[in-house]
């Protein structure tokens, strides 16, 4: 072999290494999904350690359709969007409302499900959501919530409340301590709040003020491609059977 032939031969096997390389370097990138460890239905972790959830299934599902992978990483709440801002995560599909405080950092999704914020109380308690709500008593709330911050500002601040606002690391741990006696009521979404029911011997006292909320997965402002292509999936996700499957399994409507 001449010279020239060999450096043509090693040219051409290290452009063929490379071109099968190319695929196998972009397969390797896995999104990692920020979830609430404890927030049932929309994320949790189940008995045997792993993350489950509508959210999580829906996530898993848009990732299959749209060529990428996904982890799920519990974490958190309340620093899970400085942790997608430090890119620890890529998004956040795990029941966050979308805010106009939020979306000043983050962007969001197409909206998925709108949800109210109720009281959740004993079900054998004798009391409406004023009594709850009155002075000397306790109410329990996730911190890092829209309902914690609305709470705090619109009914203790603005409106003059006196009830003690205690905050848990998540809406189900605020749930024992209704049924231990040390709060009278919790405040949370209304899918939590309906899958506590069904579950523990609680029941929905009714809402307290708050306006409606819309879901939506975050994602960090500078990863525009990726959002397009989340949201292609979702779209899709929503059309297809799978999505009553979903909401069948986990949301029962």
């Amino acid at each position: 072999m001449t010279k020239r032939g060999f450096w043509g031969w090693m040219l051409a096997l290290a452009t063929l290494c490379v071109l099968a390389a190319t695929p196998a370097i972009a397969a390797e990138k896995v999104y990692i999904n920020g979830i609430d460890a404890n927030f049932p239905p929309f994320a949790f972790v189940d008995k045997n350690g792993n993350p489950d959830g509508f959210d999580v299934k829906a996530l898993d599902w848009i990732a299959k359709e749209q060529g990428f992978k996904v982890k799920h990483q519990p974490m958190d709440w309340d620093g899970i969007i400085p942790s997608l801002q430090a890119k620890k995560i890529d998004i956040v599909a795990s029941g966050m409302s979308i805010t106009d405080e939020r979306k000043k950092v983050v962007n969001f999704s197409t909206v998925y499900w709108k949800i109210k914020q109720v009281l959740v109380t004993k079900k054998d308690a004798k009391i409406t959501v004023e009594k709850a709500l009155a002075d000397g008593n306790k109410i329990g709330v996730q911190r890092g919530t829209t309902e914690a911050k609305w709470i705090e500002e619109n009914l203790i601040k603005k409106g003059g409340k006196k009830f003690e606002l205690v905050q848990y690391d998540s809406a189900p741990l605020a749930i024992e301590d209704v049924l231990n006696g040390r709060i009278v009521a919790a405040a949370m979404d209304d899918a939590p709040a309906l899958d506590a029911v069904k579950k523990k011997p609680v029941k929905i006292l009714g809402t307290f003020g708050m306006a409606d909320e819309d879901f939506g997965y975050a994602i960090r402002k500078e990863d525009a491609e990726f959002l397009k292509k989340v949201n292609e999936g979702l779209k899709k996700l929503m059309k297809s059977p799978y999505w009553g499957e979903l909401k069948k399994t986990y949301l029962d409507k």
